[in-house]
C-alpha cells in the first residue's frame, strides 16, 4: 500500500523535471522574476516603513502598522509587476528577433515603468528618486569611460556633496514645499525642531514636550 507522502514526491519529481526543460526557462525565469521582486520589496520596504512611520507619524498602533503593511504590499507588488513585464517583454523580443540587443532592455524597461511606477504615489516616488541618483552616478562613470568627458584629474565627489547639500539645504529653507514629505519631515525634525525646547525633558530626552 503507498504511503500518503508518494503523490507528495511524485509532484515533487514532475515540478522539477519540469523545471529543467530548456523550452519553459524563458516562462519559468519570468514567473521567478516575479517572485523575486515581490520577496526583494517587502525586504527593502517592510524596515525602512516599519522606522519612518514609527518615527515620524502618529496615530494609534492600528494605523502604524496598518501603514507599514501597505506600504509594504504596495512596493512588493510593484516591483514583482516590473520585473514580470521586464523579464516577459525581453523574452519577447528576444524570441521575435532571434537575439538579444541593448535596445530591448530600454525598451522592455520604459513598458514597465509606464505601467507599473506611472502612478505618482509616495512609494513609486521614493523608487524613481532612488534610481535617479543611481543614473547620474552611473551615466557620469560610462561618460568618463567613453572619453566624452575627460578623466577628472581629482576625486569630483566632495564637490558633488557639497552641492548637493547646499541645494538641498537651500531648497529645504525656502522652497520645502518642492521636497518630498518624507525627505520634509526627516529635515524638520533635524533642522526645526533642534531650534525648539522648554526643559531638559525635550533637551535631550524628547523632541517635543507632551502635556
Amino acid at each position: 500500500m503507498a504511503s500518503g507522502g508518494d503523490p507528495l514526491r511524485a509532484l515533487l519529481r514532475a515540478a522539477n523535471a519540469l523545471l529543467q526543460q530548456r523550452r519553459y526557462r524563458a516562462v519559468l525565469a519570468v514567473l521567478k522574476g516575479f517572485r523575486n521582486g515581490a520577496i526583494y520589496g517587502a525586504k527593502v520596504r517592510a524596515p525602512h516603513a516599519l522606522v519612518m512611520t514609527f518615527l515620524f507619524k502618529g496615530g494609534s498602533l492600528r494605523e502604524k502598522l496598518k501603514a507599514i503593511a501597505q506600504a509594504t504590499y504596495t512596493h512588493s507588488r510593484n516591483l514583482a509587476y516590473f520585473v514580470f513585464t521586464y523579464k516577459g517583454l525581453m523574452a519577447l523580443q528576444s524570441r521575435l528577433q532571434g537575439k538579444k540587443i541593448p535596445f530591448h532592455s530600454f525598451f522592455a524597461a520604459c513598458i514597465g515603468g509606464w505601467l507599473v511606477f506611472g502612478d505618482n504615489n509616495p512609494i513609486n516616488s521614493q523608487i524613481i528618486m532612488y534610481l535617479l541618483s543611481r543614473i547620474l552616478f552611473g551615466l557620469s562613470r560610462l561618460a568618463v569611460e567613453k572619453g566624452y568627458i575627460p578623466q577628472p584629474k581629482q576625486d569630483p565627489f566632495p564637490l558633488v556633496a557639497s552641492l548637493i547639500w547646499g541645494t538641498v539645504l537651500w531648497l529645504f529653507e525656502y522652497h520645502r514645499h518642492t521636497l518630498q514629505p518624507s525627505l520634509q519631515s526627516s529635515m524638520t525634525y533635524l533642522y526645526d525642531d533642534s531650534n525648539t525646547w522648554h526643559d531638559i525633558s525635550d533637551f535631550l530626552i524628547y523632541n517635543k514636550r507632551t502635556d
